[in-house]
């Protein structure tokens, strides 16, 4: 169980403050009768905070978070486990007439970079990037491609990579007939 879930009251999805007291209390190494000293409080009233079965006030809470090192945004941040690794069911498809786009790592907008799955059909053009402030990376899974950028067209084949500032008009184009498939980065995000 995680720590965020682990403060929350089970199935209610509200936080169980008394819980989050206990565990606190715990990791600063201190008794229940310790911190009643620290808070001015009783050690029975914090034992009955502790287990849910009174409530402090706001005034309480507060002095109890400051004998316990913490501050009351500290103490009610939820701390959201982050997602690693995804699966094909995070993945948003994107089908266009020439090409196809995987978004493989869901709401990258907000990260530093920007992973998609580009599939070109035979003679498939993705679209046109005007130059801007970031860098691209490639690698090709399946097929060939042409990178166009700038007045320059570059042949990558399966297996080869591409790196580039995006400094100049660029896009990829599927010479071939058959389907091309590329990793393709932007840091920071544009697709």
């Amino acid at each position: 169980m995680s720590a965020a879930a682990a403060g929350k009251k089970e199935g209610t999805g509200q936080m169980d403050i008394g819980d989050r007291i206990r565990r606190l209390r715990k990791t600063n190494g201190l008794t229940l009768q310790e911190l009643a000293d620290r808070s001015e409080l009783t050690k029975g009233f914090l034992s009955q905070v502790e287990r849910n079965l009174t409530s402090p006030s706001i005034a309480t809470l507060i002095d109890i978070l400051e004998a316990l090192g913490t501050t009351p945004a500290e103490f009610f941040r939820e701390d959201r486990e982050e997602q690693i690794v995804f699966t094909s069911r995070d993945f948003f498809v994107k089908e266009e007439e020439d090409y196809g786009v995987t978004f493989i790592v869901p709401n990258a907008q907000k990260n530093m970079m920007e992973p998609i799955v580009l599939t070109l059909k035979g003679g498939g053009i993705s679209p046109q990037y005007e130059p801007m402030e970031a860098e691209e990376f490639g690698y090709v899974l399946a097929g060939k491609i042409e990178l166009h950028y700038g007045s320059r067209v570059f042949s990558v084949r399966k297996g080869q990579s591409f790196y580039f500032p995006c400094d100049q008009v660029h896009y990829l184009k599927n010479p071939g007939s058959s389907e091309a498939k590329v990793i393709w980065v932007t840091s920071p995000p544009s697709f």
